[in-house]
């Protein structure tokens, strides 16, 4: 069994390991913690292997257990600052001291950061798509409806990009 669950792991590891640690870094913010977070997920991919019975493929497995860690992290970090819907965000969080960096980074910093305030299901339908998952396999390791993953999708990106979109000036040339 032992030899079984190595296979396994080591299969998981090469395909999934770096959507893992994008996980991990979408969900948490600071690297170290962030980087713990990744551990977790790893052990938890870990001891879970052993209750694998191949009802579902191993990437839907893989991100379940991921997720289920990344929603606990999210949770018990809940407890502490206030988190708010979207809709009530009015202005975009500071993304940190990213100054040496490029427009790109910042952008991508502020996307982060409110993908980060999202309810916990949200976070990990944004996260999913932008893996690169289908609506149906983010169904699956959701348990949402891939009607609702769809229409999930598309609010969280107005959402998102109603953030970025520059205030009408009046001054049209």
């Amino acid at each position: 069994m032992t030899e079984a669950i190595e296979h396994l792991y080591a299969e998981a590891g090469r395909q999934f390991a770096p959507a893992l640690s994008r996980l991990a870094r979408s969900v948490e913010r600071d690297r170290d913690k962030a980087r713990d977070l990744e551990q977790e997920m790893h052990c938890a991919l870990w001891t879970s292997l052993a209750r694998f019975a191949g009802q579902c493929s191993l990437k839907t497995w893989v991100y379940r257990v991921a997720h289920n860690v990344a929603a606990d992290h999210v949770a018990r970090a809940a407890r502490g600052p206030k988190r708010v819907p979207l809709e009530e965000i009015e202005a975009l969080p500071s993304p940190g001291n990213i100054e040496a960096e490029a427009g790109e980074a910042l952008v991508l910093a502020q996307v982060a950061a409110l993908i980060r305030r999202l309810p916990p299901v949200d976070m990990q339908v944004i996260v999913l798509w932008l893996e690169g998952e289908s609506a149906a396999a983010i169904a699956e390791i959701t348990g949402l409806s891939a009607g609702a993953v769809n229409v999930r999708v598309h609010r969280i990106k107005a959402l998102l990009a109603s953030h970025f979109q520059r205030p009408e000036t009046g001054d049209t040339p």
